[in-house]
């Protein structure tokens, strides 16, 4: 793999300089760019993959961790502002899917930039009130089990306690930034939008992925794939696919 780490907030996997679009993927909770790295080996060749990093993870592992949405938006909007050079679409995945939202909304606003297409997975329109208790402030054993129930994270991490001691810190900032976050209603948004989602997953229904449909003027899709929440790390080749047939329908990818 060919890592490119010029910018701290974005991880080029495969960096492709020609590349007529870029896809920006990003992170859900407790995640990092390595989530997406195994995507540079399904991308067009005239798509480059941009991993998005925030801070205390990876490369960032040293820097203090963002606990809110609001925080994190307007810098990562700053950390990605002069890499949105040519058309580009974004990708999140739960926590990631809410960065998105308030993401493409900040971009717009801030500095004029669009996404040619959104895509959404994993989590319900931000608009429907979140059916679980808060679990960020839960005591230790606790938060465990709640992380456990959700699965996404590795039993080899899981039974390794000093790892442990760790990731828990970092996902224990990214529910906070997911909990804390407090719906905005504005304007739909005039960019075709895609939710995606796992057939059997618990944590978000198919009504509620289907709820994002009202925060767009243009075209919505709703994609549904086998398996539970982390459904995207066994159907890499097919969503990659999904995502890519989606936006040709009005972006021409060729030439």
């Amino acid at each position: 793999m060919n890592y490119q780490n010029t910018n701290p907030w974005i991880v080029k996997i495969k960096p492709n300089p020609n590349a007529k679009l870029k896809l920006f993927c990003l992170p859900f909770a407790g995640g990092s760019s390595v989530a997406y790295r195994d995507w540079a080996n399904v991308m067009p060749t005239n798509v480059e993959l941009c991993a998005i990093e925030i801070p205390g993870r990876g490369l960032r592992l040293a820097e203090p961790l963002v606990k809110s949405l609001p925080e994190l938006v307007s810098r990562l909007a700053e950390g990605i502002k002069d890499e949105l050079d040519r058309p580009f679409v974004l990708f999140g995945h739960s926590m990631g899917a809410a960065t998105g939202f308030e993401l493409t909304h900040y971009l717009e606003e801030k500095y004029s930039k669009i996404p040619e297409h959104l895509f959404f997975s994993g989590r319900g329109a931000p608009h429907i009130a979140e059916r679980d208790e808060p679990i960020h402030k839960l005591p230790r054993d606790k938060f465990i089990h709640k992380i456990q129930s959700y699965g996404g994270t590795p039993k080899e991490i899981l039974a390794h306690e000093e790892l442990m001691e760790l990731v828990i810190p970092i996902i224990r900032a990214d529910f906070e930034v997911c909990e804390t976050y407090i719906y905005q209603e504005r304007e739909p948004l005039n960019i075709p939008l895609t939710a995606l989602g796992g057939l059997t997953d618990d944590s978000v229904t198919r009504d509620e992925l289907d709820e994002w449909r009202i925060h767009t003027k243009k075209e919505f899709n709703l994609r549904m794939f086998p398996g539970g929440h982390f459904y995207l790390q066994d159907q890499i080749p097919t969503l990659a696919q999904t995502i890519f047939r989606d936006l040709s329908t009005h972006f021409n990818l060729s030439g």
